[in-house]
Parts: C-alpha cells; sequence; structure tokens
C-alpha cells in the first residue's frame, strides 16, 4: 500500500471510530447499535465508491456481501434441508437429538446424501468426475420439471391472456353512444385496449415470419410488430431500472436519516 492509500485508510478509520462513539452515545442509541449503523454505512458508501473506480473498499465490501450470504444460505439449508427435512426420516434418535418432531421412517432419503457426497468428490484432486453423475441428475430433473412449469406460464398462460373479446358488453349502437366513457373501466378503454393487444401480438408475430418477402402491407405489419416490441422492451428495461432506483433510494435515506440524521 503506498503512501496516499495509507492515509486514507487511517481517515476512514478516525471517521469509522468517531462515527461509532457518536452514534451510540445520542439518545438511547447504544455503543452496540451505534457500531452496527456505522457498519451498515461505511459499508454502503464502500460499494458506492465503484462509481469512481474500482478499489479496495469495494472489494472488501464485496467479498464480504457474498461470504456473508454464502455462509448464510449454507446454514439455512442444513438447518431446513438436511436437520430439518433428512434427518427425521433417516434416524428418530438423531432427530430427537436436535430436537425435531418424528416423521416417518423412508430409506429412500439416503440416496440424495449418496448424491451429495458424490457432488463434494468435486474438491478431490483424481475424483472429480464423479460429481458429473449428480450434477447430470440435477440439471436434468430441474430442466424437466421447469420445462412443464415455464410450458404453462410463459407459454400457454401468455398465450391465453391475448384472447381478448373485441367487443365488450355490446347492447347495440344506441346503448354504447348513449353511454359512452372515457373511464378506465368503461366498455370503450377496454375495447380499444384489446384491439391493441390483438393488433400488437399480429404484428408482433408478422415481423418473426420470415419465409415471406417484408413488403406491402406485410412489411408495414413488420414495421409496426418492432415498435410493439421496442416499446415492450423498453417498458420492461424502465421497470428493472426502477426497481434499482427504489434500491438506491433505500440506501440514501437510510444514509441521510438513520446515519447523518439530516432527514426526519
Amino acid at each position: 500500500m503506498n503512501r496516499i492509500g495509507i492515509i486514507v485508510f487511517a481517515g476512514v478509520c478516525v471517521l469509522f471510530v468517531t462515527s461509532w462513539f457518536l452514534k451510540g452515545s445520542v439518545g438511547d442509541a447504544t455503543m452496540t447499535e451505534g457500531f452496527l449503523i456505522t457498519l451498515s454505512a461505511f459499508l454502503t458508501l464502500a460499494i458506492m465508491s465503484f462509481l469512481y473506480k474500482d478499489n479496495p473498499y469495494y472489494k472488501f465490501a464485496e467479498h464480504l456481501f457474498v461470504g456473508v450470504s454464502a455462509a448464510f444460505w449454507m446454514t439455512m439449508g442444513f438447518w431446513s434441508t438436511i436437520v430439518g427435512n433428512l434427518i427425521p426420516r433417516i434416524s428418530d434418535s438423531l432427530g430427537a437429538w436436535f430436537l425435531q418432531p418424528k416423521g416417518e421412517i423412508n430409506y429412500f432419503f439416503l440416496l440424495p446424501i449418496f448424491f451429495g457426497f458424490l457432488l463434494l468428490m468435486r474438491l478431490a484432486p483424481k475424483g472429480g468426475w464423479l460429481s458429473r453423475w449428480p450434477l447430470a441428475f440435477i440439471i436434468g430433473t430441474t430442466a424437466g420439471l421447469n420445462f412443464v412449469r415455464y410450458l404453462r406460464s410463459d407459454f400457454i398462460n401468455q398465450i391465453s391472456a391475448t384472447f381478448v373479446p373485441l367487443v365488450v358488453d355490446w347492447q347495440g349502437f344506441g346503448h354504447f353512444f348513449g353511454n359512452l366513457s372515457l373511464s378506465a373501466t368503461g366498455p370503450l378503454v377496454a375495447m380499444v385496449g384489446n384491439f391493441v393487444i390483438f393488433g400488437g401480438v399480429i404484428c408482433g408475430l408478422i415481423y418473426f415470419f420470415f419465409s415471406k418477402e417484408h413488403t406491402g402491407w406485410f412489411g408495414t405489419a413488420s414495421r409496426i410488430g418492432i415498435w410493439v416490441l421496442m416499446v415492450t422492451f423498453g417498458a420492461s428495461f424502465g421497470y428493472t431500472v426502477m426497481g434499482r432506483i427504489s434500491l438506491l433510494v433505500g440506501r440514501l435515506t437510510f444514509l441521510l436519516r438513520d446515519w447523518l440524521e439530516l432527514m426526519t
């Protein structure tokens, strides 16, 4: 570490200790609460420091987050899957030792234990090939189960959602024009929306139809399909960005309100 890095590190340590004691001595807060608030604030700033450039503080916060997350989910997996689901089904004595309710003994659960040990062979210098068998079984089973689920949610349900009535609550021209309304729940707005869905789906499908040259009315429909796709992708991207912005607002609120107390 060069001289500038040492000076910056010393300044960060001084600011951390100062914030710790200030937050721990204000009001009814304890030193533990002050330490946790200060640590959260400095880790947030360490992650945000990547906007300037890659630096050791960002790497430390990143590695700490990944390590703590991995340890947390490993612990949750052990207590929920192994202790809560596996042990009571293979041994009553072990289940009682872990204070788990007695379950029905099923030695079929020994099979995932065997596969689990084979997966750990990935860490062995000469036994890595043994981990391919359980890994292939996991990937194949997951792909088969998710195929049916995604076929239902991302294919069948989306196709069913496009089967919308083009004429909503039709009771004749007199009734339609006599009760004409621009209300969001009215039949006019519903019909316009259904026509947009119908036309957008047809034009989007025409864009991906390459067996016919995209000229004339077919080309016009194809270009409309491009606009429909771009609007859809833009809306999806905007929704994702807004989700990330809400996370940023939450962290900025924490820094300004809970740490610096500049907001009420």
